[in-house]
């Protein structure tokens, strides 16, 4: 479910008309709904209600900033209780500028530098979840070094597919995420033998936009059955990460992926018994549907086999067309009922600049504003400036209010962060 809705022929954002705000900040640019985001965190967190800790802890929801880091998008989810989940030292800065207290953030990732290891350690995070044993050693190092300790759960690679594009599955074998599930106990035992190094816990993520549940609940039974082996070995086991990657709608004529309330019910039953603190690691399911791209039609062009709709936001802006393959709905701010077949186009020099081919869509005409649905996830935080094009603004919608979050940048703005080589200065 989203809050952008038609009204007398015009699409709003809340309470917002979509073509005013155009109007006002120009296109193309990425507007989010703040009653989506609460939306859907709400829902979130309340499937998982009753699923405390034998301490009474409720299972931390750890926001993944990758899908969207902007400052206010995880400022809006860190009042409502989210934590975070980060993999670099900017996305840690981002989410402790938001408001994510350091005791709720978990750092993630398979390449951290001893940089961001101290970052991290300097400023009290919740979690570190480690992928290799050289990451260990390392981290113990860093930590030695501070003369503090690391508290750390253990990725495991379960070897378990995902049944989700090649690109965003990480959880098979071939994968880069993660310790080989058959290494993990003797990497565990490392660990609590390190200086510096606390384990507490273990945990997967498979892969993003899961439309079956039953690859997690493959991977839950492998973490289950992960916990009785190393207590059985005498390790503590406080805490398991179930990672997140649940999918969201793209496509209405395709089935709708599990929805939250099927997964909580998968968790209560897989995780029953098993004595620890939940960590959960959802981004697209919270902001996807929160969030969309508005364009405007630079031409309707006919070519010799297709008609192509260009318009002015492109590859640079919204790279998951280009990239995956991926469907996002496409629709007219405001539209006529006319329909029309086109295949819509960026004016980036690519042919992969493609949105859409050969699509049935509203029909449309050169100054026409389009949306790009379910772009609140892995949109603007995969820009570029590929082209020399500007950064688009990002618009946060709250009731009949909005602001410009991030304002659009300007080609002044490219150029002063280079510099002219000494000896081809004028």
């Amino acid at each position: 479910m989203d809050h952008f809705t038609d009204r007398a022929g015009r699409l709003f954002a809340e309470e917002v008309d979509l073509t005013a705000l155009a109007d006002a900040v120009g296109t193309p640019f990425y507007c989010y709904s703040t009653a989506t985001l609460v939306r859907h965190f709400g829902v979130f967190r309340d499937t998982l209600a009753g699923l405390e800790s034998p301490a009474g802890e409720a299972p931390l929801i750890a926001y993944a900033v990758k899908a969207n880091p902007n400052v206010s998008v995880v400022a809006t989810l860190a009042r409502l209780g989210a934590g975070a989940d980060v993999v670099s030292e900017g996305e840690m800065r981002r989410a402790l500028a938001a408001g994510v207290p350091p005791g709720a953030i978990v750092f993630s990732g398979v390449g951290k530098t001893r940089g961001e290891m101290a970052a991290a350690l300097a400023v009290g995070i919740y979690q570190m979840n480690v992928e290799s044993e050289g990451e260990l050693h390392a981290l113990s190092e860093v930590a030695t070094a501070l003369g503090t300790t690391a508290t750390v759960a253990l990725r495991v690679n379960p070897e378990i597919d995902a049944r989700t594009h090649a690109k965003i599955s990480t959880g098979a074998a071939e994968n880069k995420f993660g310790i080989p599930l058959a290494r993990v106990p003797a990497a565990y035992a490392l660990a609590a033998s390190l200086h510096g190094v606390r384990p507490v816990g273990v945990g997967a993520h498979i892969g993003s936009q899961l439309t079956d549940l039953a690859p997690l609940e493959a991977t839950f039974a492998t973490l289950g059955q992960l916990v009785r082996d190393l207590r059985t070995g005498g390790l503590s086991v406080e805490r398991v990460d179930l990672g997140g990657g649940l999918g969201i709608p793209y496509r209405p004529d395709q089935p709708p992926p599990p929805t939250p309330a099927e997964y909580g019910a998968l968790v209560a039953r897989a995780t029953a018994g098993w004595g620890v603190r939940l960590l959960c690691e959802p981004g697209r399911l919270i902001v996807g549907n929160a969030g969309v791209l508005v364009s405007r039609v630079v031409t309707v062009k006919a070519g010799a086999a297709r008609t192509f709709v260009v318009v002015d936001a492109a590859m640079n802006d919204l790279l998951r067309p280009s990239l995956y393959g991926a469907w996002h709905h496409i629709r007219a701010v405001a539209p006529t009922g006319a329909r029309m077949t086109a295949t819509v186009v960026g004016p980036v020099c690519e042919t992969g600049d493609t949105f859409a081919e050969d699509r049935d869509m509203d029909a449309v005409a050169a100054g026409d504003l389009v949306t790009f649905m379910t772009a609140g996830a892995y949109g603007a935080t995969m820009a570029s400036t590929y082209n020399s094009r500007a950064l688009v603004p990002e618009v946060l919608v709250d009731g009949d209010r909005w602001a410009v979050v991030r304002p659009r940048e300007d080609i002044a703005a490219q150029l002063a962060r280079e510099r002219i080589a000494p000896w081809l200065s004028p």
